[in-house]
């Protein structure tokens, strides 16, 4: 498991986003969480680029921790690697005594280990087991999903977590197999799709199989769910200065991260008053027009970047008592 594939996306730009945050002159040195700490890229580029800064870093996937864990070995006790998902980052911060830190950073969706690693079912690309858990430890399979969840909320699913306007065709077709066999691998899952598709619906998108493996992701791990809790939490952390990088590599995701930043940057006054009272005053400063995308260099270097939006915000203001 080689670790030189693994190239951060956007790293630059998050090291210079969340810069001004991490430089700042202040009584405690700086603290920085990497919700999603993966194979430790931007984490190691966080410690080596703030010589003074403190990480936390969180990831569900324990091999994630463990190979993080060797990388990041030689900064010693200025990395704390937590075994949890993102959003228990309140209870991980008050556990560790921190409480408000300078810098946060997400780089949501599929690790590159997750990917990689032919076993886990993630990738459609190579036959493996359906599984899709990021940490195997707990909760459901993609393969659960498929073999026992109602047609209702299978179409759901796809269509909701998936954007798969084909979600209907595909869910008979599954229902159908199911009661023949049970699914366990993701090289029959894509025949199927193949199968389901209309021949127009093939020919845009990349592979027809994608988006179905993304419904069936989000669904086991419950990542929107734990998203909506995550990014308010996340903010809720940041000192007033402290600074927030979100990388997303969906729609789903990155209009929730967009709905968090915008409800936290507008000024939530009832209208009409001449003066504005401090506790409407907005408590966030967006830090990207819309969202920014790497660029067409990154893209040729590290395909994975292709889909990544990023949104940045600054915490300018305490919320009320």
């Amino acid at each position: 498991m080689s670790q030189t594939r693994h190239v951060p996306v956007m790293l630059q730009r998050c090291l210079d986003m969340l810069a001004p945050a991490l430089e700042a002159p202040g009584p405690q040195p700086p603290v920085v969480v990497d919700c999603t700490l993966g194979l430790g890229g931007h984490s190691e580029a966080l410690l080596a680029a703030f010589p003074t800064a403190r990480l936390v870093a969180l990831d569900r996937d324990k091999e994630a921790l463990r190979l993080s864990g060797e990388r990041l070995a030689p900064y010693g006790d200025r990395a704390t690697l937590v075994h949890a998902v993102y959003d228990e980052l309140p209870e991980v911060l008050d556990r560790l005594g921190i409480p408000k830190v300078q810098g946060i950073l997400f780089d949501l969706g599929v690790s590159s280990m997750q990917l990689d690693e032919s076993d886990r079912g993630f990738a459609y690309a190579r036959d493996a087991p359906l599984d899709m858990r990021m940490d195997q430890t707990t909760g459901i399979s993609a393969a659960e999903v498929l073999n026992t969840y109602p047609p209702g909320e299978l179409v759901r699913i796809l269509r909701a977590y998936g954007e798969e306007k084909q979600a209907k065709r595909i869910v008979s077709a599954v229902v159908r197999e199911r009661e023949k066999e049970p699914f366990t691998n993701s090289a029959r899952l894509v025949e199927l799709i193949r199968e389901a598709l209309p021949q127009a619906a093939m020919r845009t998108g990349g592979n027809p199989a994608k988006r179905t493996f993304q419904a069936l992701r989000i669904e086991v791990n419950g990542e929107l769910t734990v998203l909506e809790r995550a990014i308010p939490a996340a903010v809720a952390a940041l000192a007033v200065g402290g600074r927030i990088a979100v990388l997303a590599y969906q729609s789903l995701e990155d209009r929730l991260v967009k709905q968090v930043f915008a409800a936290g940057a507008a000024n939530t006054a009832p209208p009409g008053l001449p003066v504005v009272p401090e506790r409407y005053q907005p408590r966030l400063k967006l830090l990207t027009r819309g969202a920014e995308l790497p660029t067409e260099e990154e893209v040729a270097e590290n395909r994975r970047a292709a889909p990544a939006r990023l949104r940045g915000a600054q915490r300018i203001r305490e919320d009320e008592r």
